[in-house]
């Protein structure tokens, strides 16, 4: 028997939906059905939902990496509150507040007030984080994590660059990296290397007037959120034996020869959800060793304003949707 904390009065709810691809005006406010947990899964309550590139990627080419079709809804971050649960949980119950990364890379709706979700894609809300904070974390911190941790087994002592290093998952990598033990080098505008520092990192390098190939040499690994020509120039500061980690598929545009021919290892990873390393990232917030950006705040009826500031490419962290008070 499932277990609900409200009764069922009122079965729809408000979600943000698309019917067609393409730019952010595509994002509507819908009525739709309030899903309802099956076996293994939770009911969650949405507090806030962060947004991340991967949404507005999948908002204009109309299609989830799966193949889901329109019309969908978007969002894979969640801070929210168990509302029900279903048969076997026995992780959560009712009233639990919870954050995690349901589904991904799957169509998950987290730009919904309600979504449903296995109950191990979820971990406990850090106590120290609200939930617009909490909301933000998930997809960019498991991402962080796993590339840093799972990935790469950074190690203390160890020089780590992290490109893109204000940006979403970047901020939160310097961090982790720090953590870890790690010498950390991030790349940004000059304009954001005192957060950066403030962060935790050690070196820092303003992309827009100095080359990293040239300026950054003997690092272990090296964290690339952005692909094309940053592979190139990732593959000269690293000495062999290091470890390049891509969040953009190794496409034949890659240097596989100059990678081999360097010695180093390269990956392409793609993150997934992850109760444990939830708990890991819940952890270091709680430890003051982590804490999460949030750029800008928007209601879910303004998901469009959400994704157009996103695309400009120009927020220090993360932005996020706020659902439910």
């Amino acid at each position: 028997m499932s277990q609900a904390a409200t009764s069922h009065a009122h079965p729809t709810m408000s979600a943000v939906s698309q019917d067609t691809a393409g730019p952010a005006d595509v994002l509507r406010v819908v009525t739709a059905a309030r899903p309802r947990p099956g076996r293994g899964e939770v009911l969650v309550r949405v507090h806030a939902a962060g947004v991340n590139p991967a949404d507005w990627k999948i908002r204009a080419r109309g299609v989830f990496a799966d193949g889901a079709e329109l019309p969908f809804t978007l969002g894979f971050d969640v801070s929210g509150v168990v509302e029900e649960t279903g048969d076997g949980v026995t992780l959560f119950q009712p009233g639990d507040e919870v954050f995690g990364m349901p589904r991904f890379p799957h169509q998950a709706g987290a730009y919904a007030e309600y979504v449903t979700a296995p109950a191990r894609h979820f971990a406990p809300r850090p106590g120290n984080l609200d939930h617009v904070e909490a909301g933000a974390l998930p997809l960019a911190g498991l991402t962080a994590w796993q590339a840093l941790v799972d990935t790469a087994h950074v190690r203390p002592g160890q020089r780590v660059l992290v490109h893109a290093a204000a940006g979403g998952v970047g901020h939160l990598a310097v961090q982790i990296a720090k953590a870890r033990g790690a010498h950390v080098i991030g790349t940004a505008s000059a304009a954001k290397h005192d957060l950066l520092r403030s962060l935790g990192a050690d070196e820092t390098v303003d992309y827009r007037t100095q080359d990293v190939a040239e300026t950054v040499r003997d690092v272990d690994v090296v964290l690339d959120t952005l692909g094309g020509p940053t592979w190139h120039r990732s593959l000269r500061t690293l000495r062999p034996g290091g470890t390049l980690v891509s969040l953009v598929p190794l496409d034949a545009t890659f240097p596989h020869a100059d990678a081999e021919a360097a010695g180093v290892r390269a990956v392409f990873m793609l993150v997934e959800p992850d109760h444990q390393g939830l708990r890991e990232i819940a952890a270091l917030t709680e430890q003051g060793r982590l804490r999460v950006i949030v750029d800008a705040v928007f209601p879910l009826h303004e998901a469009a304003a959400a994704h157009r500031l996103g695309e400009k490419g120009r927020t220090t962290g993360k932005i996020v949707l706020s659902v439910a008070s």
